[in-house]
């Protein structure tokens, strides 16, 4: 079933538009896609009485407005059930959401069905108990290397979770209730994992999913406030980053942001991890890499690529993701510099046998 929707701006006899009047001729929808998959899914959400929604460690806006997001719809919609978002952390950057987490460890989870949104693999689950759950559903778009849950919905060429949340609620809207709220933590979280819809996997669905959503009134300039404007000292920050990057040979860039930087800039863990988009627009920089110094010792590494995946490499250095953003983890200096030399090599070897980079 493809159904097609516009907003309908022709006026009623009081000369005024009819609100959110949705007219399925113009807009492509393809709600038939693992149509099946998500009817199991409405299903299971039906019968249980009690919902745990989980995702992964180190929060970023994806996964703060697929987890929040998708409980709101289901509050909104289902009133008289139990939704709780029970994560062991949460995120500074998105602290303006006003969003709460449920500590793991609070939560009965006897009858409980569990939705694990934009989580690869459990072993990177901000809650360790969710496995206590009666029954798993997954929801995610990375590449499907560790299967898990009892229902599995899996699209790893999507641009987000939220995305996948979106067509969830536009294929059952007339059981689903999309509120303001809800429509704006799946926004932000589809602004923010698809680059402000800059990256590959943005499509012309994707844009249909934002459009479904901006519907409801979305305030994107207060959102677009809170997001993307930054204190002098994060400027003083960017400034420094690009003073002290450095490019390999082939054209590999990047930057450590070790414990003294943090301290230096007072910066969030977010904003450290942000520094990879300082490095984005470099000619002849098909890879550029951040390194970020973890609490813990262990140093957290985000992979950006343009023209070539850098998934398996990430996967080397026990992490994953997609083919053109993935993340991983180093545990030394030497281990860091071990990763920079495969990335230049594998960007010489791309370079070698394509034309058309810039």
């Amino acid at each position: 079933m493809r159904l097609y929707f516009t907003v309908n701006f022709q006026k009623q006899s009081n000369g005024a538009f009819p609100g959110n009047y949705i007219n399925y001729e113009k807009m492509n929808m393809n709600f038939e896609r693992n149509l099946e998959t998500k009817k199991r899914i409405l299903a299971k959400i039906k019968q249980y009485n009690k919902i745990v929604i989980a995702r992964h460690v180190r929060p970023d806006g994806y996964a703060i407005g697929s987890s929040h997001g998708l409980a709101e719809l289901l509050r909104a919609s289902f009133p008289e059930k139990k939704i709780i978002v029970a994560n062991q952390d949460s995120s500074e950057y998105m602290a303006f959401l006003k969003t709460e987490e449920t500590d793991p460890t609070a939560v009965d989870y006897t009858d409980a069905l569990a939705i694990v949104v934009d989580l690869a693999g459990l072993d990177r689950s901000a809650n360790k108990e969710i496995e206590k759950s009666r029954e798993i559903i997954k929801i995610d778009h990375h590449i499907d290397i560790t299967p898990y849950g009892d229902i599995s919905w899996v699209e790893d060429d999507r641009s987000s979770v939220c995305e996948m949340i979106a067509a969830f609620a536009c294929t059952f809207q007339e059981e689903l209730k999309l509120t303001k709220r809800a429509a704006l933590l799946l926004y932000t979280g589809m602004v923010t994992d698809s680059g402000r819809f800059q990256y590959i996997e943005t499509t012309a669905e994707t844009l249909r999913m934002a459009a479904f959503l901006l519907e409801t009134g979305i305030d994107t300039q207060s959102l677009y406030a809170n997001l993307y404007m930054e204190d002098f000292d994060y400027y003083r920050f960017k400034s420094h980053v690009y003073e002290n990057m450095s490019i390999t040979r082939n054209g590999v860039a990047f930057i450590y942001v070790d414990d003294v930087m943090q301290k230096q800039f007072h910066l969030s863990r977010e904003q450290a991890s942000n520094s990879v988009d300082f490095l984005s627009k470099i000619k002849g920089s098909l890879i550029w890499l951040a390194f970020i110094d973890n609490p813990d010792g262990t140093i957290r590494v985000r992979l950006r690529s343009r023209f070539l995946p850098v998934n398996r490499l990430a996967e080397r250095y026990h992490g994953g993701g997609h083919a053109n953003a993935s993340g991983s983890t180093v545990y030394s200096l030497q281990e860091m510099a071990q990763l920079i030399n495969e990335a230049d090599a594998l960007l010489r070897e791309y370079k070698t046998d394509n034309e058309g980079w810039l």
